[in-house]
């Protein structure tokens, strides 16, 4: 629900132009908040919506979530589609964008499956995603589809599909940004992040920028520190912002 203490706009917000981000302040304005798990900072969409689309086109979050992009989207004067699997993420999204604001932007999400999604080829000016990051985050417990649920190879089998599907549904020399992260399974790194920049490639984007996003809320301290030294390991404390174009 929109609280009207909060305001509507981001009150300090610059357009990143370095690729490097850090957005250690969590402010609030419209409908965000930070109870969905692994949702990011809207900063994040914000940047990518202003830079990579225009005021009156159509973006595409089929990993909608919690509704930060969602949001963003009808604050910059973009329409939306908004999808994912799970009905919980649905509902929730929805009722984020459900604030009164002075726009003819349209919104529309719904459930469905990111890798066949119900949408006209060449249909939407920007992709703005963030996937799972395999099953370090489980978003349900037995929802068919969810690739929240796979282990790191068969979620890689099944990125191929949706980076497929990314393309099809994407005009032609628009862009797809994609965020996502590399984890950490049995002490060792799995680079999640140069797969998935991989598999995009291979399906006919180009990538245009690799941007890294600080999480400033990783911290070594405690139980972490502990681990850290004890076990050799560095928390990961980054995520990777892949901006690919579609030629």
């Amino acid at each position: 629900m929109f609280n009207e203490n909060i305001p509507l706009q981001p009150p300090k917000f610059q357009l990143e132009t370095n690729s490097v981000w850090c957005f250690p302040e969590r402010e609030r304005w419209a409908t965000h908040s930070y109870e969905y798990r692994g949702c990011c900072s809207p900063y994040v969409p914000r940047n990518v919506i202003l830079r990579y689309s225009k005021e009156g086109e159509t973006v595409l979050d089929q990993f909608v979530g919690g509704g930060t992009t969602a949001v963003e989207a009808k604050l910059t004067h973009r329409n939306f589609i908004g999808a994912d699997i799970n009905p919980q993420a649905v509902q929730l999204s929805q009722s984020k964008t459900n604030f009164s604001f002075a726009t003819t932007a349209t919104t529309n999400i719904f459930q469905a499956d990111a890798r066949k999604l119900p949408l006209e080829d060449e249909s939407v000016d920007l992709i703005c995603t963030q996937p799972p990051y395999s099953d370090i985050i489980k978003f349900s417990k037995d929802i068919f589809g969810d690739l929240s649920l796979l282990p790191v190879r068969p979620f890689l089998y099944e990125m191929e599909r949706v980076a497929d599907e990314c393309y099809r549904v994407l005009k032609g020399d628009k862009y797809c940004a994609v965020l996502t992260s590399d984890i950490r399974k049995n002490g060792m790194v799995q680079p999640l992040g140069f797969e998935i920049m991989q598999i995009f490639e291979r399906q006919g984007f180009r990538t245009k920028e690799i941007i890294i996003n600080e999480q400033p809320g990783v911290k070594a301290t405690g139980y972490w520190k502990t681990g850290s030294l004890k076990y050799n390991f560095l928390m990961i404390a980054h995520e990777y912002l892949l901006v690919f174009k579609k030629q």
